[in-house]
């Protein structure tokens, strides 16, 4: 008789491990995909950082006049081309040159579409002396 019953119970939860696993597809899916964004996110604030730093430390040795090019040249040289397009590079300042670069934050695929919103990162050096 246990054995019966035994036997029904496994008949009655046969394919119940693959109807978990579809139930759950979805969540493990959407999981991945916020946290490939909030990596993209994040890499976008790394490359902002240090695109103000080249720039600033650029403008920084190049002589007044020729300053923005230099910086805006240098702050753009290491982005990589899916954040290169929307980026803009600023430098100002006399004495003390600080460099504010603006980039667009892609969604899912670098290059794509972009976030509404910019991430800014900015640096500061104080100008060498020329002789």
């Amino acid at each position: 008789m246990r054995g019966r019953i035994r036997e029904r119970m496994r008949e009655r939860d046969s394919g119940q491990v693959t109807i978990e696993f579809l139930g759950m597809t979805p969540l493990i899916l959407i999981t991945l995909v916020l946290l490939w964004q909030f990596v993209l996110l994040g890499y976008t604030y790394v490359l902002a950082g240090n695109a103000a730093d080249e720039a600033v430390r650029a403008a920084t040795a190049a002589a007044p006049g020729e300053r923005q090019g230099v910086c805006e040249t240098a702050g753009r040289d290491k982005l990589p081309g899916a954040w290169e397009g929307g980026a803009s590079v600023e430098c100002a300042g006399a004495g003390y040159v600080t460099a504010h670069v603006t980039l667009r934050v892609p969604v899912l695929f670098p290059g794509a579409v972009g976030f509404p919103f910019e991430v800014r990162g900015q640096a500061g050096a104080v100008e060498e002396e020329r002789d």
